[in-house]
């Protein structure tokens, strides 16, 4: 290639976001390792056209994460998936009934299911990795690529794109207004935008808060039920209001909004699990049956946009002992823990206990 025309292509992080696009667009990308070459798509946005297209390459292999080949009682000899062997015979609907729970308490036995166990498990990993971070059902569709590599379709090294799926996005200010609220007239707000493409974040700063002194605030993952729709299911609502109350009554402090739904699996799959939490299972069993953890948020990006603000110290409105950890273990002080205990209802009481039995919280 002209090295004076490298600066217009794509770099390893332009690709990954391009990447996810293409997932959700339901397009193939391309996995490589050495020595290996494969094409990956989600199931959840796979059209059967596509479908007939892969297989008609080679046998197929369905990758599911380890908390979703639990509930199917299928074998994850590489521990943190499992590689499901397709049938010749399958279809698309058996394929999402394997990646969506949606039905499983009316069919339950979805297999037998064989499960790989020789080989490497690097391009499958990579392939989950990169539908989580797309906020796609973790469950991806792969084949080996036996000639070229199609024209037009995005090619990601799996090792660098793992490493930076897994690396600390990095934030840039974007733009900051005053905005005068009903907590508090003396108001501002900040967009901070990540440098891979992704969701932007916010931060709200009430007053003018010292930047030599903790300062009061809040890590609000977005909520749009709660936040907006002022939801009963959970107390999301009420801490962000009652957050910003707390610092419009000191007269200063930051509350940092990031777009991380659903703990980090985006309104989509927030609604599935909703509705398996409707069947009888709680917040973290859903997620366990939709393949994702307990909480796939990323709380290193308020400790980055803290720093970029000049905060250094904080007093943390949350009664999450995790977010308390991770700040401090991304350099940001946590000099004070204040309790945010509002909201409860007899909507959300079994919500609240298990966050309390299950992920640590304080309630």
């Amino acid at each position: 290639m002209d090295r004076t025309l490298a600066p217009l292509c794509p770099s390893a992080v332009e690709r990954l976001n391009r990447a996810r696009a293409d997932l959700r667009m339901g397009l193939p990308v391309v996995l490589e390792r050495p020595g290996e070459v494969m094409l990956a798509a989600a199931v959840e946005t796979l059209a059967p056209e596509r479908l007939s297209a892969l297989a008609a390459l080679g046998p197929l292999m369905l990758a599911l994460t380890d908390r979703r080949a639990e509930t199917l009682k299928a074998r994850a000899y590489d521990g943190d998936l499992a590689r499901v062997i397709v049938p010749q015979d399958a279809d698309l609907g058996w394929l999402r009934a394997l990646a969506d729970p949606a039905d499983d308490l009316r069919v339950p036995m979805k297999g037998p299911l064989r499960t790989a166990r020789e080989g490497s498990a690097d391009l499958h990993r990579a392939a989950l990795a990169l539908a989580k971070s797309a906020r796609l059902l973790p469950a991806a569709l792969l084949v080996a690529l036996p000639g070229p590599v199609p024209a037009g379709l995005t090619r990601l090294d799996a090792a660098e794109a793992m490493a930076e799926i897994g690396s600390a996005t990095r934030l840039h200010a974007v733009a900051a207004a005053r905005l005068p609220m009903a907590a508090a007239e003396a108001g501002r707000l900040h967009v901070f935008r990540p440098d891979d493409g992704g969701e932007e974040h916010y931060a709200i700063e009430i007053g003018a808060p010292a930047r030599d002194a903790p300062v009061l605030t809040r890590l609000h993952s977005a909520c749009f039920t709660g936040d907006v729709l002022h939801s009963l299911k959970c107390d999301c609502g009420s801490q962000l209001a009652a957050a910003l109350a707390a610092m419009g009554g000191e007269g200063a402090g930051v509350l940092l909004y990031l777009n991380q739904e659903g703990r980090g699996i985006g309104l989509a799959n927030k609604m599935r699990a909703y509705s398996l939490q409707d069947q009888g299972f709680d917040t973290v069993e859903a997620n366990h049956r939709l393949g994702f953890e307990d909480d796939e948020r990323d709380f290193r990006l308020g400790a980055a946009i803290l720093k970029e603000l000049g905060f250094s110290s904080v007093r943390l409105l949350t009664n999450n002992p995790a977010k308390v950890k991770m700040l401090a273990a991304n350099g940001i002080t946590v000099a004070e823990r204040v309790p945010l205990r509002v909201g409860r209802t007899r909507h959300n009481a079994a919500y609240l206990a298990t966050k309390a039995a299950k992920s640590g919280h304080l309630m």
